[in-house]
């Protein structure tokens, strides 16, 4: 077995295991990500991407954001269409921020680059991955890589590695609490080389079910409809998806909708999923690891993101002071955030969504609600800060 030693080892190399070594590296602590897949791999998988101002500045101070202010897009609002009509959410006005989209893929693709030409070490393509003594004195990750086996020794452990990853599966199941909640139906999407139908998003409530009208860029549309847990992909032609798009929007809208072939269609199941606590010994859950919300808030990659942010502020003053104070704090802090999250996320589901076997009552409360907060300034006003994201 050959041996090594780092600081940190961090587990996945997604967003947040990216991020986070990059911000470590700018304060030289030395950080070696592991991954089970290749960065193609990764590189290759469409994520969405709608950043709260918190996010970007995040990206900013890790030194990857020079691309992401040239070619994202910065948004002020957006609509929410009922009854066939469409309702402005202005985000400046209501709060003085702004989002930005970007896609997943392209913050993934810059914080690679900076990694590369900082010459930091990733490898990729390991098996067998096992976090190991993190309760302990002397945490480290053994795995094998071509049928070698290795071991990384290090001061903590970083858990990157999404819902599936190994790392919140390495905890006891008696230390560790989950809280799911799964929702009866899908998002059908597609990405096509199409212009976007508004320069904002458009979230659609409509009889036959929900509809978003998103973008990555300028001339490449991200479009859903609501459908069946039970639906195939193989189901849906390009023509029946873009009818389905249409009805779902008021008449001004779907006018406008431009239609082309889809390079991309995959049907994606919604779920709410949260573990306590987010820190075990030396071994500590960031993202997708711990919690997952339905896409339907924006809030997946900025909660990944501010779980970086609370874990690099007690690594920084662990490494530099001495001090365990952050980092004891980092699981209270950072579930205080996502409950929050995945709160507004279950609201912004349930207020926008058709659920089978609705009632006539709960349909009228629903309508009920839209028209409230679409009427109201504090409604508006409270939808507003939520989506900009709350403070770090």
């Amino acid at each position: 077995m050959t041996k090594r030693r780092t600081q940190v080892c961090i587990i996945g190399s997604g967003p947040s295991g990216l991020l986070l070594g990059q911000l470590l590296n700018g304060i030289g602590i030395e950080a070696i990500i592991l991954d089970r897949v290749s960065k193609d791999y990764i590189l290759g998988r469409v994520r969405a991407g709608v950043l709260e101002p918190g996010t970007v500045a995040l990206l900013d101070q890790a030194g990857v954001g020079k691309r992401l202010h040239s070619e994202g897009l910065v948004h002020d609002g957006f609509d929410i269409a009922f009854d066939g009509t469409l309702h402005n959410v202005s985000l400046k006005e209501l709060t003085g921020k702004s989002v930005t989209v970007y896609g997943q893929t392209e913050v993934t693709r810059d914080l690679f680059d900076a990694r590369e030409a900082c010459g930091q070490i990733s490898i990729h393509g390991v098996e067998d991955v096992r976090p190991t003594d993190f309760g302990g004195a002397t945490p480290h990750v053994t795995f094998l890589k071509d049928g070698v086996s290795h071991r990384i020794d290090c001061d903590f452990i970083a858990g990157c590695d999404g819902f599936h990853g190994v790392s919140r599966h390495a905890v006891p199941d008696e230390a560790i609490r989950t809280f799911e909640k799964l929702y009866p139906f899908g998002w059908l999407g597609i990405l096509a080389d199409v212009p976007p139908v508004r320069h904002e998003l458009v979230y659609a409530n409509h009889p036959r079910g929900f509809a978003l009208c998103s973008m990555r860029s300028c001339d490449r549309s991200r479009y859903y409809v609501q459908c069946s847990l039970e639906d195939r992909v193989e189901s849906w032609s390009d023509d029946r998806f873009w009818d389905e798009l249409r009805r779902r929007l008021p008449d001004s809208v779907a006018e406008a909708v431009t239609t082309g072939p889809s390079f991309e269609k995959s049907i994606a199941p919604l779920r709410s999923f949260v573990c306590e606590p987010m820190r075990f010994g030396r071994l500590f859950l960031v993202g997708d690891a711990a919690h997952i919300v339905p896409p339907t808030g924006a809030k997946g990659l900025n909660l990944a993101a501010s779980d970086v942010h609370y874990l690099f502020e007690g690594l920084r003053e662990f490494y530099a002071e001495g001090s365990s104070g952050a980092l004891d704090a980092y699981s209270m802090r950072a579930l205080d955030r996502v409950w929050k999250a995945v709160r507004f996320s279950w609201w912004m589901t349930i207020m926008l969504h058709r659920f089978p076997e609705t009632s006539e009552f709960d349909q009228r409360i629903q309508e009920a609600e839209l028209h409230y907060v679409m009427e109201s300034p504090a409604g508006r006003a409270s939808l507003a800060e939520n989506y900009v994201g709350l403070p770090f």
